[in-house]
């Protein structure tokens, strides 16, 4: 009995042993299409630059500047606030578009343009 258990367990041993895994392949060799002087340029010109969308301090909106004035900006969402929190809801607006809908009212705005612009 114990030798049919030394047995069984060599043949799965030495079966563990022949599995063999693909050799990594060698790594791909590339060859670069612009000269050392041409890289350190462009790394000179970015650190110039200092912006680094990378950066945890990256700020898109450093140099914004608005056209409108505050009192445009608050009227224009004090006008767009209820339709605002009916499309944002927990339904995602379902129920105002469905009223929308039943009054077959229709938005003014198609792509970003007013109706009347078109």
């Amino acid at each position: 009995m114990n030798a049919k258990y030394i047995v069984s367990i060599a043949l799965i041993a030495a079966a563990g042993t022949a599995l063999a895994e693909t050799p990594t392949p060698e790594p791909a060799r590339t060859v670069s299409s612009v000269s050392r002087a041409q890289v350190q340029a462009e790394l000179a010109a970015y650190k110039k630059a200092g912006v680094n969308p990378w950066s945890t301090t990256y700020n898109p909106l450093r140099g914004f500047k608005s056209t409108l004035t505050r009192e445009q900006v608050t009227a224009d969402y004090l006008a767009s606030r209820d339709v605002v929190a009916a499309t944002t809801g927990e339904d995602s607006g379902s129920a105002y578009y469905t009223l929308l809908a039943a009054r077959n009212v229709r938005g003014t705005t198609l792509a970003g343009q007013p109706a009347s612009a078109q």
